[in-house]
């Protein structure tokens, strides 16, 4: 029998760092018959004031060659009798382990003065990262809260290594302002971004719950300068938005007072547009004497765009129906053996209003996976084939083998 894919997870809630680390080294070992090839560590940001003391900790007890990490307003994990759990603004550690045969596993650390001009050859980004184009890697990506570089790196990536895949998130603290830190081996960082990259026998196939309904109808962009649209088909956007709001219903109304947001078409030909078809966006802030509004991303005149409202109902729907997708393209594949979750500090508990919400829904549709992760300040992953920075999102990674092997 071939050497498989083994990916193991433990989760603990001890208060003492040193108790935890005990918890979940002894549960993530204990799962594996192969050494680790990868680690993956997530820590809540109840820890901030021990963050210098997880990695010397945990490598009293454990070796893994490539270790990665990040501090989280929350982290999402699996515990002992299987259940997902997402514990936010108490103590949690989450560690996965990996073997990976026929895989190579390649860790980085970037700072934003590394990377290339966006107009750089494609060589430029893979000297960079130190790995080559094929077998196309999939990346899993850690950055600072505020990293300036991630969206340069991920256009890059996606440049320089076409048909990879890349998830990830931004650490994120406790509350605005809170400490954050970037884990790589023995070294701590408080900026920048970390990465591993994965080739081989492996696939990381997303999903990208962004968790809202478009509201109206399909809008072309007549003139804008960077993120500030200055026309709708011709009109003032404020007026065109005004319009749509009239004739809401009174609850969406009252919605569209603080859960409004913008969907860019990712496909600028297609005429048919769907769920997974746009990028959403906040609404930075509007201009009432010009008329204009201001978006959370660059936008160019010819661009389409949708008004969206979010609301737990809207989000749950979504998943669900990313979830039900998904599993109906799963024919005759290697069965899935882990899960990563990125979720948006801004959804968990203060959205569903209950606990475990999307992870549990996760595990509804991908049964007896373990699934770690952690509440992030922005969220990795691919839209209409573009790799790209989120907000509010439930950014899934499912990992499996490419084919049984023989």
């Amino acid at each position: 029998m071939a050497d498989q894919i083994q990916w193991a997870n433990a989760l603990s809630t001890r208060p003492s760092l040193e108790a935890a680390i005990e918890d979940v080294v002894q549960q993530a070992v204990s799962s594996l018959t192969a050494p680790a090839d990868l680690g993956l560590v997530f820590i809540s940001s109840a820890f901030t004031s021990e963050y210098s003391r997880l990695l010397p900790l945990l490598a009293e007890r454990l070796s893994v060659p490539v270790l990665i990490g990040c501090s989280g307003g929350g982290v999402i994990g699996t515990t002992g009798r299987g259940q997902t759990q997402e514990l936010e603004a108490e103590p949690a550690l989450s560690l996965t382990l990996a073997h990976l045969p026929e895989v190579s596993v390649k860790g980085f650390h970037i700072v934003p003065e590394e990377l290339p001009d966006l107009d750089s050859p494609p060589d430029d980004w893979i000297d960079l990262i130190g790995i080559p184009s094929t077998p196309a890697p999939q990346f899993i990506l850690l950055s600072g809260s505020f990293s300036s570089g991630i969206n340069d790196l991920l256009q890059g990536i996606d440049f320089a290594y076409p048909g990879s895949v890349t998830i990830g998130g931004q650490a994120s603290g406790g509350g605005l302002g809170g400490s954050i830190a970037l884990f790589y081996n023995d070294k701590v960082y408080k900026d920048g971004i970390i990465g591993v990259a994965l080739s081989g026998n492996i696939v990381l196939e997303t999903i990208v719950a962004q968790g809202c309904r478009p509201i109206g109808k399909l809008h072309q962009v007549t003139k804008s300068d960077r993120n500030i649209i200055l026309e709708l088909d011709e009109r003032k956007p404020l007026v065109v938005l005004r319009d749509l709001i009239a004739n809401l219903s009174e609850e969406d109304r009252i919605l569209a007072q603080h859960s409004l947001f913008v969907g860019l078409a990712m496909d600028g030909f297609k005429q048919d547009l769907h769920q997974g078809d746009f990028l959403i966006r906040s609404i930075l802030g509007v201009d009432p004497t010009a008329g204009a509004i201001a978006i959370a991303d660059y936008i160019r005149p010819g661009q389409r765009l949708q008004f969206h409202l979010r609301d737990a109902e809207t989000s749950a729907e979504d998943l669900e129906f990313l979830l039900e997708s998904y599993n109906t393209k799963q024919v005759a594949q290697p069965s899935a053996v882990g899960a990563l979750m990125f979720s948006c500090v801004g959804r968990g508990e203060g959205l569903y209003r209950k606990p475990n919400f999307d992870s549990e829904l996760f595990r509804r549709y991908l049964k007896d996976i373990p699934i770690a992760g952690f509440f992030c300040g922005g969220e990795i992953g691919p839209v209409g084939g573009s790799t790209l920075l989120h907000n509010y999102t439930s950014v899934f990674g499912i990992c499996r083998a490419i084919a049984t092997q023989e």
